[in-house]
């Protein structure tokens, strides 16, 4: 007879299985009555241990196939278009979604006679090189006074590209623009408007960067060095050519201290009915050491600049002191510094906030300094985000835009004789669900004292805020914003005549007579609709609420404008 050990252990869990069965039975008198049966399992199965195999697991490439289209929703954002222009003292920056990786096809047109196109072709992700064209148009043939003298346009082709060898990242950015305004902020009681020729503004730009810098996350160098060529011209013959390099370095001592270098270097050459140059160097050595909880910054900067405007110093020293300390880990920190610098202004950036400066300005650097500056970053919450800030700033050669004596459609750059105070507080909260919803809220107050003005001259003291995006099922992408701005100030003349001897015309004087401007309340709303996979349409709606306002005095802004159109990526 052979053993077979499998039947001997069926046998043993019958008989293990029937044993208590029997007994129970026993009990009863062999008489099997109705009863509910509570089977509890307490015993442990262990398992003997298993062998463990450390050999990798190869996993061999896919094949390569055709590319689906991931859907996104490409510029999901309203057109700048100069409706609400903002100084550059304004610091709130929109939060929009993640930035876009597909090539798109974007057209679009609206009232005012509106014209709108962009594009974004660039290559497929690549590991050794990325390379892009980017085109953005503009246009309204007719604006919020007399139709075609307050038109605008704004046309723009910008190319990129990097190469990746090793932890050296080699790039290089050239764009060039045009834009084309009118000075559309006159009387417009007068009985016939000026001719559009006479009210025409242009600029033309063109810009191109070399840059170099270290990829590699745990080297103890990182840097970050480029070259740069800025040119500006507008429609009165003034030209502004600015060479300019930059530096961001750290390097790392120990793994708690590091050495920090950062530099600028800039060279402008300007030329309307006077000519002048501008140089400017900048360059800021710090010492960083972080123990525990507590990171400390110490250094300096030491910055020229060729300006010779008002009483400010060409050469100058800023301190640079940083501390912050975490209070908890991944949810509140807070901090404080000592520092300023030398902030470059340029009629290539200047023109980008106000388009409607008068010819032969004078440009000259902001003096930033001393500044003391505190606040706190924290994360109360996932998903939450609170910050805010206070910073206390002597100011010398900032700029305001104050209406021109010459003509008042026009604009002057004003300075203050004196050091200007200012005082800004800062602001935000920001809710981030898994990029589905976003909510968030900034706000800036700007407290500024002025001796030698009468007004801090077209500069907000509060501007605020308010966005949200909701994206549904990756078909339908809503978004809505609201801005406001406090009333600043501008100014307007009078003319006064002085009794004179004729023959000959009698000589006047002006007045200046300071008057605010409106309060800005501005809703804007916009959808991005899937109807294939690679095609979508959208509908944009600003200045919902109707309002003209002027943002600066004598240009009431569109009321409400839409634009409606189709984009199509791959």
């Amino acid at each position: 007879m052979t053993f077979q050990p499998s039947k001997v252990l069926a046998a043993a869990a019958l008989l293990t299985v029937a044993a208590p069965a029997t007994a129970w039975a026993q009990k009863t008198g062999g008489k099997i009555e109705d009863a509910e049966i509570e089977i509890v399992k307490e015993r442990v199965n262990e398992l003997p241990e298993a062998t463990r195999n450390f050999q990798k697991v190869k996993i061999e490439a896919p094949t390569k196939g055709d590319k689906k289209v991931a859907y996104t929703y490409p510029d999901f954002r309203l057109p700048a278009d100069k409706l609400n222009p903002s100084v550059r003292v304004l610091t709130i920056r929109q939060e929009d979604l993640a930035p876009l990786t597909g090539n798109y096809l974007k057209a679009g047109i609206g009232n005012y006679g509106t014209l709108y196109g962009k594009a974004y072709l660039h290559n497929n992700r690549d590991d050794r090189a990325s390379y892009g064209l980017d085109f953005s148009h503009l246009s309204s043939a007719n604006g919020p006074v007399d139709k075609k003298n307050s038109g605008q346009s704004q046309t723009s082709l910008g190319l990129n590209g990097e190469t990746y060898g090793g932890p050296l990242v080699l790039g290089a950015t050239a764009s060039v623009g045009r834009e084309r305004y009118n000075f559309y902020g006159y009387d417009q009681e007068r009985n016939l408007p000026p001719p559009t020729d006479s009210l025409k503004q242009t600029f033309t730009r063109a810009a191109v960067k070399l840059y170099a810098r270290n990829r590699a996350a745990d080297a103890a160098f990182q840097y970050d060095f480029g070259v740069g060529y800025n040119y500006w011209k507008d429609n009165f013959n003034a030209r502004e050519n600015n060479v300019y390099a930059t530096l961001r370095s750290a390097y790392k001592l120990g793994e708690t201290s590091r050495v920090k270098v950062d530099g600028d270097v800039s060279f402008i050459s300007f030329k309307d009915s006077l000519s002048y140059k501008r140089p400017l160097v900048q360059v800021t050595p710090a010492y960083e050491l972080t123990l525990d909880r507590l990171a400390v910054s110490v250094g300096a900067t030491l910055a020229y600049t060729g300006d010779t405007i008002g009483s400010a110093k060409q050469a100058n020293f800023y301190p640079a002191v940083r501390v912050g300390y975490t209070v908890t880990e991944d949810k509140f920190l807070v901090f404080a510094g000592l520092g300023g610098a030398l902030q470059r202004v340029t009629m290539y950036d200047l023109t980008t906030e106000n388009p409607w400066l008068a010819p032969n300005q004078r440009v000259a650097d902001t003096h930033r300094g001393p500044t003391l500056y505190f606040g706190f970053q924290s994360t109360p919450a996932r998903a939450l985000q609170l910050n805010a800030k206070a910073t206390l700033s002597n100011d010398r050669n900032l700029y305001f835009y104050n209406n021109s004596r010459r003509d008042s459609t026009k604009f002057d750059l004003v300075y203050d004789q004196k050091a200007t105070q200012l005082l800004n507080i800062h602001g935000e909260i920001i809710y981030n669900a898994a990029e589905k919803t976003r909510i968030g809220f900034k706000a800036d107050y700007n407290g500024y004292n002025v001796k030698t003005l009468a007004k801090a001259f077209h500069r907000p003291a509060f501007q605020s805020t308010l966005f949200g995006t909701y994206n549904m099922y990756d078909k339908l992408l809503l978004g809505a914003e609201l801005y406001t701005y406090s009333s600043s100030y501008g100014a307007s003349y009078k003319r006064q005549e002085i009794p004179s001897v004729p023959p000959g015309p009698s000589p006047a004087t002006y007045t200046q007579i300071v008057r605010p401007t409106d309060t800005v309340i501005d809703l804007n709303l916009r959808a991005d609709y899937r109807i294939m996979e690679n095609l979508s349409i959208f509908a944009l709606g600003n200045n919902l609420l109707g309002r003209k306002y002027e943002r600066f005095l004598n240009y009431p802004v569109k009321g409400i404008n839409v634009l409606a159109g189709a984009t199509y990526q791959f």
